[in-house]
């Protein structure tokens, strides 16, 4: 399957402090790649660099053979993301909210677009309220409605889940699973859930201290390492002073 989404050698250095160092992957299309780390090892700055939003000190980040850094404009369309560290503007309801952000990806089909949202994520009963007074998985919710607005080509998803209970975190999992089969998006999931990750992901990418210290299937990483499941494979980077071998 062709390369939808493609980060070559890239680095991104603050006040002579690497965040990011020297990474290189590629997602292609209809797959989905985990990005896993201890706080602080760099992934959010990844994905702001993708988005285009941080300039990498070096390297390059592709989005369907474009370099976003100088097509960013043609290519906003075909992306879209989802993060807890960014919230929509509090004072609209929700409805207002989906409909703002369908416009500024000029979508076509609006209102049966966002009947589809309101519909497939459990929204009928907030549409009219006001952002700002949701709970934080109800907010959570309405992001990843907005994240999908446009039917981005490549989708990334940080925390998707996170404030979601164990039944409305496992609805969500649900839908992503049948959004990427339909869309056959490309989509990086960054999250500390372990058991999402390994639900979700074909490949995982194991980060620390800025760097890709380790990839491959889940199943093939908790093997390598000798342990029962993801999240000992992830405590086992986290704790340890050297890098996996």
């Amino acid at each position: 399957m062709s390369t939808q989404l493609e980060v070559i050698e890239l680095s991104k250095t603050y006040h002579r402090k690497d965040a990011v160092k020297n990474i290189s992957f590629k997602i292609k299309k209809n797959e989905i790649i985990g990005i896993l780390g201890p706080n602080g090892c760099g992934k959010t700055t990844t994905i702001g660099m993708i988005l285009g939003l941080l300039k990498p000190t070096k390297g390059r980040v592709l989005i369907n053979n474009l370099e976003i850094e100088t097509k960013r404009v043609d290519l906003l369309n075909n992306l879209n993301f989802i993060s807890p560290y960014i919230e929509l503007p509090k004072k609209l309801t929700v409805k207002q909210n989906l409909e703002v952000y369908a416009r500024l990806y000029d979508v076509k089909n609006l209102k049966s677009k966002i009947d589809y949202l309101v519909e497939e994520l459990r929204l009928n009963e907030i549409i009219f309220k006001i952002t700002g007074e949701l709970s934080s998985g109800q907010k959570n919710r309405v992001s990843l409605a907005k994240s999908i607005i446009n039917d981005p080509t490549v989708l990334l998803l940080d925390e998707p889940t996170a404030s979601l209970d164990p039944e409305t975190g496992d609805f969500v999992r649900g839908f992503l699973e049948n959004y990427q089969k339909k869309s056959e998006a490309s989509i990086l999931l960054a999250s500390h859930n372990m058991a999402e990750v390994e639900r979700l992901c074909s490949s995982v990418l194991m980060m620390k201290n800025g760097t890709i210290i380790d990839r491959d299937s889940p199943k093939k990483l908790i093997k390598k390492h000798g342990r029962e499941n993801l999240e000992e494979v992830f405590l086992k980077l986290a704790r340890e002073k050297n890098e996996f071998k």
